[in-house]
């Protein structure tokens, strides 16, 4: 549950129009909720602000289905990563309001978003390969309450795309970058920009890129200053991490 919901329920038993009983039963399964496979962790949204999140990837469709219903109707969205729509079909009879994300390979249980969206996250791709990475980054933040502006394609074999998106980089608060191959473009990034960038390594490449390992040692090694790593293909934690650091960030005017 979100600060907000649990709030918003405990103003409406002060002000009498619910009751403790009902107020009981939204709490019946704080913090957590027992399904056997798993224990959905509903305390928190107040611990760190979002929701847990689910990785379908391993799970089963019923699985799946079974901790967004636990999810789901709480105060927040839910998101679903690395999964198919298999597990959507499964996932929409039990919540019919789910949607996929295709470019995300995404499920997502919309809620309204935070009543102020913040504005400053930049997500660039260094190639069209690493687009499904990018959009996972992008719907995470973006249900976090930090819709990022986008640039594709920008990767160093053309570095004049790039330049062309320079003013749009050093508006940004915080940008993350998607790249694999060699992965140089976080550190042309990075020494171009104020902003730290969260580099996100995937494993886009032929056989000497390691299925990403050659992307992650590239980032690691970065020579700019203001580079963190992510893990291979890990664009749900860098959308994460570019839209916790937004939102600790001032005010957009």
């Amino acid at each position: 549950m979100s600060s907000d919901e649990l709030r918003r329920r405990l103003e409406q038993l002060r002000q009498g129009n619910c009751s403790v009983e009902e107020v009981l039963e939204f709490l019946r399964d704080f913090p957590f909720q027992d399904l056997d496979f798993a224990r959905v962790d509903h305390h928190r949204p107040l611990r760190t602000g979002f929701p847990e999140v689910v990785f379908g990837q391993g799970k089963t469709p019923e699985q799946v289905a079974g901790i967004v219903r636990s999810l789901a109707g709480r105060g927040n969205p839910v998101l679903v990563t690395r999964t198919d729509r298999v597990a959507l079909e499964a996932v929409k009879e039990l919540v019919p309001e789910a949607e996929f994300h295709e470019g995300a390979n995404a499920i997502v249980v919309p809620e309204e978003l935070r009543k102020e969206t913040r504005r400053g996250v930049l997500v660039m791709t260094a190639g069209t390969a690493d687009l499904p990475v990018a959009e996972e980054a992008a719907l995470t933040s973006t249900l976090m309450g930090c819709p990022p502006r986008r640039t594709n394609d920008v990767g160093v074999a053309g570095l004049h795309r790039l330049l062309d998106s320079l003013e749009e980089m050093r508006e940004a608060r915080v940008i993350v970058v998607v790249a694999g191959m060699e992965a140089a473009l976080a550190s042309v990034v990075a020494g171009l920009v104020t902003a730290p960038v969260i580099a996100v390594p995937t494993s886009v490449g032929y056989g000497a890129s390691f299925e990403g390992l050659s992307a992650l040692l590239g980032m690691l090694n970065s020579c700019a200053p203001g580079v963190a790593t992510v893990n291979i293909d890990n664009g749900f934690g860098a959308g994460y991490l570019a839209a916790q650091i937004n939102l600790m960030s001032l005010p957009c005017e």
